[in-house]
């Protein structure tokens, strides 16, 4: 497989969530409800993962590996990713789109830094060096700028 285009799927991926937190949220608002436009994008969710599944998937796990997925991993990215969009549906009609996504997205690499740099959640070890760190400081002074705090 050719890597050097994920990078721009990442790319793409993100802008994808821009745009689908911002459209959420005003079926949050037109439905006067955050909640529930997250119960309708995460059903809409599940309708097209299971086609992508069913139309992509060979093999199914089988038994001894579901019974090696410990208890937190069933629920735990569900509930943070709940979580999330539910804020981002509220957030968004409130302080807009690019200060609510910038303020996600320095809370993201931060912890995914943080998280690589001492191998959490079994993410390979990946140190934080002098460059990266500069590169953190410019990013939450963008994220601060765009938010004007």
């Amino acid at each position: 497989m050719n890597t050097s285009i994920l990078p721009f799927v990442a790319f793409v991926a993100g802008a994808a969530i821009a745009a689908q937190a911002a459209l959420n949220s005003q079926l949050g608002l037109l439905l006067k409800n955050p909640i529930f436009a997250t119960v309708v994008a995460f059903s809409a969710s599940l309708v097209f993962t299971t086609l992508a599944l069913v139309f992509t998937v060979r093999r199914v796990p089988d038994s001894s590996s579901l019974q090696s997925v410990p208890f937190y991993l069933w629920f735990t990215g569900g509930l943070l990713s709940a979580f999330a969009i539910a804020s981002f549906y509220w957030l968004i009609p409130k302080i807009g789109a690019g200060s609510v996504v910038s303020a996600a997205l320095t809370g993201q690499i931060l912890l995914a830094m943080i998280a690589g740099h001492f191998g959490w959640f079994y993410l390979p070890v990946v140190p934080v060096t002098a460059v990266k760190l500069l590169g953190v400081a410019l990013l939450v002074a963008g994220a601060l700028l765009i938010n004007k705090f």
